[in-house]
């Protein structure tokens, strides 16, 4: 969906502060992020976990208001989450969720070590050195880092009625350029996650996992979830009400309601 594509045009590795600024703006309206974010396939999750006999210990990474650690947790998994966000974190504990606040780079582990390393949706917004060997510090020998986003794969019609929203409203935004993507909207992020690994001499070779799952959206819940995306949240107030009543109208022109396909890719290496 557009949240993540925009997403992944993060700030600079070179612009810390600014990246961390952005990172932290999901945290305006912490009840509206969990409400209406997508989450993640239980496939995924399994094959994270598949080579542990039992219960695993799991360090969810960029937790936000708790998405990933609660899928972790439902599979029967022990989530520990770190998060930069006070506010977002505050809301997962109320989950009862255990969650320690901090930038993950400068994050002290206390010793403690874990079978699995995961981020969902949040990759991008760590230091693509410093995040992979503070996750080596953090894994047991044999845990797996998995770093994942839900790429969206809107239909040609949803494309171009959404489209023509943000052209008109947004012409040239990273918003109306989300409704363009290419073949592989995440290769870049991919590639990027996949060349820290390599590059921290910790972990084996990387792979790169795919699970297509899909959704189906009313009116509603469209609206509901767009202010929570990475094109948006930064947006006057009186420009995000434009841009509700035009991709409302979109919808509304769809029938009211919409399917759109998501790729879940994963990028993911054992701790050698």
């Amino acid at each position: 969906m557009p949240t993540p594509l925009p997403e992944g045009a993060h700030p600079s590795p070179h612009a810390p502060h600014l990246a961390r600024h952005v990172a932290e703006s999901f945290g305006a309206d912490p009840e509206r992020y969990d409400r209406a974010r997508p989450r993640y396939p239980d496939a995924l999750i399994r094959r994270i976990t598949a080579a542990g006999p039992g219960p695993l210990d799991v360090l969810d990474v960029g937790t936000g208001t708790g998405i990933v650690a609660r899928h972790f947790r439902a599979a029967g998994h022990r989530v520990l989450g770190v998060e930069v966000d006070d506010r977002m974190a505050a809301w997962a504990r109320r989950g009862g969720l255990a969650v320690e606040t901090g930038a993950f780079e400068t994050w002290d582990p206390s010793g403690r070590t874990f079978d699995a390393v995961v981020s969902g949706q949040t990759w991008h917004w760590i230091d693509p050195a410093a995040g992979p060997v503070k996750a080596a510090e953090a894994l047991r020998l044999g845990g797996r880092l998995a770093v994942f986003w839900n790429a969206a794969l809107p239909s040609p019609e949803v494309a171009e009625a959404f489209a023509a929203v943000y052209d008109r409203l947004l012409p040239g935004s990273l918003a109306a350029r989300q409704w363009t993507p290419g073949p592989d909207p995440y290769g870049p992020l991919c590639a990027r996650a996949a060349d820290g690994i390599r590059g921290s001499g910790a972990f084996g070779a990387p792979e790169r996992w795919r699970f297509d799952w899909e959704r189906t959206y009313t009116r509603d819940e469209w609206l509901d979830q767009l202010p929570t995306s990475g094109a948006h949240t930064g947006l006057p107030p009186e420009v995000l009400e434009r841009v509700l009543d035009g991709v409302g109208a979109a919808v509304d022109g769809l029938g009211g309601a919409f399917t759109l396909r998501y790729a879940a890719v994963a990028v993911t290496a054992v701790r050698a």
